[in-house]
């Protein structure tokens, strides 16, 4: 399951929030976007979970959390159009 998460503090590390997710199941991936001028965070990433069951519990305990100072907002990842 591929999940979208926003508002992220622009100091967290894909080490960090793996391990944030890591508490509902495995992990496959962690892909926080990067501004391609300023090599600076955007505030959001993609957490893609192996489990779409842990993927949904996630999302429901997540979404609201205050993680390093900041409300993350979080839901299931929808595909570019």
């Amino acid at each position: 399951m591929n999940i979208y998460t926003g508002n992220l503090n622009y100091k967290i590390s894909e080490d960090e929030l793996k391990s944030v997710f890591e508490e509902f199941g495995e992990v496959i991936s962690v892909k926080i976007i990067i501004d391609k001028y300023s090599g600076k965070s955007k505030g959001f990433a993609f957490v893609e979970m192996k489990n779409d069951e842990d993927g949904k519990k996630a999302i429901e305990e997540l979404n609201g959390k205050d993680v390093g100072g900041r409300v993350m907002k979080v839901n299931e990842a929808r595909e570019k159009k």
